[in-house]
């Protein structure tokens, strides 16, 4: 069957290729003027595009601090800018603790080297700067000083996330501890030069017993904010009705409406009609096998002397080494609780040096008690040489090689927290630089080998 789709169509095939023809001359020219329209309207829009991405650039740069305040995070490390003020660095490892706010109760008052959550609670950026110090370097410390009048009271607390360790500079007071699940009660008497101990989430308190100021310079195990609850704030917290279940007052509830809350903090307390209140006062002495816990007599204890001062401990010592009964007991009351400090109390005579070293195990803070001295302090990167004085706070993070020296005509004395409750491990530079083979000096020094010989040997202990 012939197929005259496919014929005819393959006749028109042929027809057009048989019939095809070039365009002639002006219909060429035509073609040319439409390719320079398409040509100059192409270069238009590349010149628009151009303009528009100047403009949006110009734009950009114009409203580039803004883009950076909103989309990125200042993560504390940028250089300051000119009307930022600059502090010295000297701050991460120095607070001037007279220049602190003051507290004050009606009983006597408090002062802190500590870090704070609110920014606007730091009296100076250098109060602020040691601050985040100690708390960027996870120091688990706190210091401050408190000041009773004679027969005031530091209200029963506890302090939920630290342990506290004091030395009592001036005054005589009388303490209180209750311990846990038997609810012993432990009473004691100090005086200046002795230390005491709180564990946390003991009550305890302190009742000034003399008749001048008594003085504690406190260390607490805690790099955050101190977390603390006084008795009588947590009397008036509980409601009544459970409150009279639990003491069972004779009168129950009614009983419990008489105590009001007095308007003014009570943590440091002084009733101005304390002898119609108090009748009949007694401050029993507990057995030292309890008191001894919570108690050490530093003042009393073994010096050990080391060129150009001395040294006294309040300190856990493996298998009681070098001290006597009572203190055995103070030793292992340390280990035994978590995160403690040693304590110790530092005399350097005049324009004698503690050498530099450093700590393996532990943070160091210190307050001047009294002289003057300089201070030096080596970490990676940061290095830091600055005067002391009566009543700055020093700081030294875990492995910093620091140095302390006096420089007045009197005796330089500190007391001296470490952060550990362990034997507390040092090293020392004469003893780390002898420990170093000579021909590593040389090579390291760029010395000959022979020059080190000069350099005398550490004494053993």
């Amino acid at each position: 069957m012939d197929n005259h789709a496919f014929e005819m169509h393959g006749e028109n095939i042929q027809s057009s290729s048989k019939g095809k023809e070039w365009p002639k001359k002006e219909e060429r020219k035509g073609s040319w003027s439409l390719m320079k329209i398409f040509l100059v309207c192409l270069l238009a829009c590349v010149i628009t595009t151009a303009i528009g991405v100047l403009a949006l650039s110009l734009v950009y740069v114009k409203h580039a601090p803004f883009m950076k305040e909103t989309d990125v995070k200042d993560d504390g490390a940028s250089s300051p800018q000119p009307d930022e003020k600059s502090v010295d660095i000297k701050f991460q490892f120095l607070n001037h603790l007279g220049k602190s706010k003051v507290h004050k109760y009606p009983g006597g008052e408090i002062q802190w080297a500590r870090f704070r959550n609110d920014v606007n609670e730091y009296q100076s950026d250098e109060e602020m700067e040691f601050g985040k110090s100690i708390n960027n370097h996870r120091s688990k410390m706190t210091f401050g000083t408190l000041r009773i009048k004679s027969k005031g009271l530091r209200a029963p607390h506890w302090h939920f996330n630290a342990n506290e360790h004091g030395y009592l500079l001036q005054g005589a007071a009388w303490i209180g501890v209750i311990g846990a699940d038997d609810s012993v009660v432990t009473t004691y008497n100090v005086t200046a030069g002795q230390v005491i101990f709180f564990p946390r989430n003991t009550v305890h308190w302190i009742k000034n017993v003399g008749s001048e100021d008594c003085v504690f310079l406190l260390f607490f195990t805690t790099h955050e904010e101190l977390q603390t609850l006084d008795v009588d704030d947590a009397f008036f917290s509980t409601p009544e009705d459970i409150a009279a279940r639990a003491l069972k007052p004779q009168g129950g509830v009614n009983f419990i409406r008489t105590f009001k809350k007095q308007a003014e903090d009570q943590a440091v307390n002084l009733p101005p009609n304390l002898d119609e209140l108090v009748q009949n006062a007694t401050y029993v002495q507990s057995p030292d096998k309890l008191v001894w816990r919570y108690f050490y007599n530093l003042k009393g204890s073994a010096e050990y002397p080391f060129p150009g001062g001395v040294f006294q401990w309040a300190r856990y010592r493996v298998n009681g080494t070098g001290l006597n009964e009572t203190e055995k007991i103070f030793s292992e009351s340390l280990n035994k609780h978590e995160n403690t400090l040693t304590l110790a109390t530092l005399r350097i005579s005049s324009n004698g040096l503690g050498q530099p070293h450093f700590h393996f195990n532990a943070n160091e803070m210190g307050y001047v008690i009294s002289g003057c001295g300089q201070v030096g302090v080596i970490l990676s990167g940061v290095t830091a040489n600055f005067n002391i004085g009566i009543g700055d706070v020093i700081f030294f993070p875990v492995g910093t090689q620091h140095y302390i020296k006096s420089v007045c005509d009197e005796d330089l004395f500190l007391i001296l927290a470490y952060s550990t409750g362990n034997q507390l491990e040092t090293l020392r530079m004469n003893e780390y630089f002898h420990g170093t083979a000579d021909h590593i000096l040389a090579q390291l020094f760029f010395k000959e080998q022979a020059e080190f010989k000069k350099f005398p040997k550490a004494a053993k202990k």
